[in-house]
């Protein structure tokens, strides 16, 4: 006797298996994708910033976010979530509360737990469910204490939080890192004056608190001035290839008419201006000093141009790149933004064809705001994490390019 099941029975006992397997399988957290953002909303004005959590998954699951205190915290609990080899220290913005931590809850229930840096409520939490991918978005709002109203049962809902985990070790940075940075100014040239405040006595204390930062990493860092002289312009560029640098950035503080957009800024070089500095180059220096490792004694101005162009299709989208890294840090920790945050322009100090840079506007000292901010040791120390965290991050990303192309 055959008990061969019909071939269209096995068809829908197969797709059945599938779809139900498909159900159970947990939905996993896109870390890359998600963030946690500080608006700089209130900032250095007694208040905290405002928070919002942005998770990606790869599919739609029920969740639920209240805040409780002692001490305050926000909780996020997710069905059929799977945290397994994910590291909190991999989502962006994770240092804008003093911690975080995940994991398993109870039997298909997964749980994010966010010490927050003071009293807090949601504003608002929603998921979308469509394509591409499904994002649970919660804000949050710090209020006043008397205004706090954490959820009633927060002994319930503190019940079997995930235990912290160990502190990792911190990310390897890449080896032989060389960073010059450059405080504008200086000596006889103040730079731009506002609130009896100067553009370069602000970039030069900031370099230093930078240098400090970079170095704990194991980064080796030089100054094209330590103290308040004055630097040619061109000697800048000199002493960062003298010091073999791998990254030259160039910090400013300056003035705009009275009115205009405020915020950091990035600037690179504008490759509309390549064939004008590349003339300029070719005449004013020597031809050994401008590109290391290339001798142009001798060449005429026309291959002298020619090769710093070819040198400069390399660093051109290296230090584009940078940009992108520090606007991304400085977004998602809420320092406030030009509203054009990169933009390119013909500086002396980006001339350089062979050394990815970058100059940053810190914010405008002329701007009211922006100059107090310059002056508040809690956003210059926001700012310097940013940064160390926009050069090892891009530093990281430059590695792991380099790498692939030797493959």
């Amino acid at each position: 006797m055959n008990y061969a099941l019909p071939r269209w029975l096995l068809i829908c006992l197969l797709l059945l298996i599938s779809s139900v397997a498909s159900a159970q399988e947990a939905a996993r957290l896109n870390v890359g994708a998600s963030s946690l953002t500080a608006d700089e909303k209130g900032w250095g004005w007694g208040r905290e910033p405002v928070l919002e959590l942005k998770l990606v998954l790869s599919k739609a699951v029920p969740y639920r976010a209240v805040v409780v205190g002692d001490p305050v915290r926000l909780i996020v609990d997710l069905k059929s979530a799977d945290f397994t080899g994910l590291r909190t220290e991999d989502l962006f913005g994770h240092d804008a509360v003093p911690a975080i931590r995940w994991g398993g809850l109870r039997r298909g229930w997964s749980r994010i737990v966010l010490e927050l840096p003071g009293p807090y409520r949601i504003t608002s939490a929603g998921q979308r469910t469509k394509a591409p991918q499904p994002v649970i978005r919660i804000a949050l709002e710090p209020v006043s204490d008397d205004e706090f109203a954490p959820l009633p049962s927060a002994t319930a809902a503190l019940r079997n939080l995930p235990a912290p985990a160990e502190l990792p070790e911190p990310a390897a940075q890449p080896e032989g890192l060389t960073v010059v940075l450059d405080p504008g100014h200086g000596g006889f040239d103040p730079g731009a004056q506002a609130g009896g405040e100067t553009e370069a006595d602000v970039v030069l204390g900031f370099a230093k608190e930078l240098r400090t930062a970079l170095e704990a990493q194991g980064i080796t860092v030089r100054m094209t001035r330590e103290n308040d002289s004055f630097v040619r312009l061109e000697k800048r560029m000199t002493l960062a290839r003298d010091a073999g640098a791998d990254l030259f950035l160039s910090l400013h503080a300056d003035a705009l008419p009275s009115g205009q957009a405020a915020g950091a800024t990035i600037f690179v070089w504008n490759p509309k201006s390549n064939g004008r500095a590349a003339e300029q180059l070719a005449t004013r220096h020597d031809r050994k000093d401008l590109l290391s490792g290339i001798d142009l004694t001798g060449k005429d101005d026309r291959l002298a141009s020619v090769m710093m162009d070819f040198a400069r299709t390399d660093t051109q989208p290296r230090s584009e790149n940078f940009a992108r890294f520090l606007t991304s840090r400085m977004a998602l920790q809420g320092i406030g933004l030009h509203n054009r945050p990169v933009q390119g322009a013909a500086f002396s100090v980006l001339k350089s064809p062979d050394i990815p840079s970058a100059l940053l506007e810190l914010g405008f000292i002329t701007d009211e705001r922006d100059r107090a901010n310059l002056t508040d040791p809690q956003w210059r120390a926001r700012m310097v994490r940013v940064l160390v965290e926009a050069i090892t991050g891009w530093a990281r990303d430059e590695q792991f390019r380099e790498t692939n192309l030797r493959h």
